[in-house]
C-alpha cells in the first residue's frame, strides 16, 4: 500500500508541470512566479487524497489528475498569499524564500491569481479533453469553489486576521478557523476525489467526515511541530506563533494533550472510511499524517 502511495505521488508530479510551459514571451516571469512555488511542493497531502479516495472509490485514477493538480494549485496560492507581508510575512517557504522575497510582491500577488484560475481552466480543460462528462466538472467546480472560497477557506483566513494578535481566542474560535483554513480544501480534496469515481452520496459525506477529522488533526499537528521542530526539519522558521503571542493549540492544551487529540481525531477519521471497501492506502496515509515530523 506505501506503493500505492509513492505510485501516485509519482504519477501526479509527472503530470503537474504541463500547464507552465506554453505562454507568450511578454509574460513569462508570471508562469516562472507561478512554477517556483508550486515546484517547492512540500508532501502533496491534498493531490494525494483526491487520488486516494478516487482509487477507493473504484475510479480511474488519471481522470481524477485534473481535480488533483486543481486542488494543489489552489492550496499554492493560498500558500503564497499568506506568506505576503500584509498577511503572515514569512521570508520562507519550505525551506526557500517565499514567492514574494523571490518576485516581489506585486508578482506573488498575481501569481496567487493566476493559480486561483487556473484550478478552474484545469477541471475544464478535463472534461474537454474526455476525462469526464459534464457533470462531473460542473459537481467538482461547485465543491471546490465553495470550500476553497468565502465560506471556506478564505472565511478561516478572515478568522485568522481577526484573531492574530489576540492571545485569549478559545478553542471553540481556533477549531472555526482552522476547519474553514485548513480543513476546507482538504475537505475538497477527498470529495473531488469521489467526484471523479462517480461515487454515491453516502461515498462523499463518509469522505467529508474524514477530511474534517484529518483537516483538525493536521493543524493541530501543525501546532504541535512549531514549538518540537525546527527549520531544517519543518522548513520554514518555528516558534513564531508563541513569539508573536498567538493563541494556538499547544498554548491552550499543551503538547501532549494535543497529541492525544490527534489521536482521537485521526481514529474517528478512520472509523469513516468503513464505507469503501479499497481503504487501505487511506488508512496508511492518514496514520502518516499523524506522526509526521514535517
Amino acid at each position: 500500500m506505501q506503493t500505492k502511495i509513492e505510485a501516485f505521488g509519482k504519477l501526479f508530479e509527472e503530470n503537474l508541470y504541463e500547464y507552465f510551459k506554453e505562454y507568450l514571451p511578454q509574460y513569462k516571469l508570471i508562469f516562472e512566479s507561478m512554477e517556483y512555488s508550486v515546484k517547492n511542493g512540500g508532501k502533496r497531502v491534498r493531490p494525494l487524497l483526491t487520488l486516494l479516495f478516487c482509487d477507493a472509490c473504484g475510479g480511474e485514477v488519471n481522470s481524477a489528475l485534473p481535480f488533483a493538480q486543481a486542488v494543489e494549485f489552489i492550496h499554492t496560492y493560498s500558500l503564497i498569499h499568506d506568506d505576503l507581508p500584509c498577511m503572515d510575512n514569512d521570508d520562507y517557504r519550505r525551506g526557500k524564500p517565499s514567492n514574494h522575497k523571490v518576485y516581489g510582491e506585486a508578482f506573488a500577488l498575481l501569481a496567487g491569481d493566476g493559480l486561483l484560475t487556473a484550478a478552474f481552466e484545469r477541471i475544464s480543460q478535463g472534461c474537454l479533453d474526455g476525462l469526464y462528462d459534464s457533470g462531473t466538472a460542473i459537481s467538482g467546480v461547485s465543491a471546490l469553489s465553495s470550500l476553497a472560497g468565502s465560506r471556506g477557506m478564505i472565511g478561516g483566513q478572515v478568522v485568522d486576521l481577526l484573531n492574530e494578535n489576540n492571545p485569549d481566542a478559545d478553542f471553540e474560535t481556533l477549531q472555526l478557523m482552522d476547519l474553514l483554513k485548513t480543513g476546507a480544501l482538504i475537505e475538497a480534496a477527498c470529495v473531488l476525489g469521489c467526484v471523479a469515481a462517480a461515487a454515491d452520496e453516502e461515498k462523499i459525506e463518509a469522505a467529508r467526515v474524514f477530511a474534517q477529522n484529518i483537516g483538525l488533526a493536521f493543524q493541530i499537528k501543525d501546532d504541535i511541530l512549531d514549538v518540537t521542530s525546527s527549520l531544517e526539519k519543518l522548513g520554514k522558521l518555528t516558534g513564531s506563533d508563541s513569539q508573536n503571542g498567538k493563541s494556538t493549540y499547544v498554548s491552550l492544551m499543551g503538547v501532549e494533550k494535543c497529541q492525544a487529540l490527534v489521536e482521537k481525531l485521526t481514529e474517528d477519521a478512520l472509523s469513516s472510511l468503513e464505507v469503501f471497501e479499497n481503504n487501505e492506502a487511506l488508512k496508511i496515509y492518514a496514520d502518516y499524517l499523524a506522526h509526521r515530523e514535517n
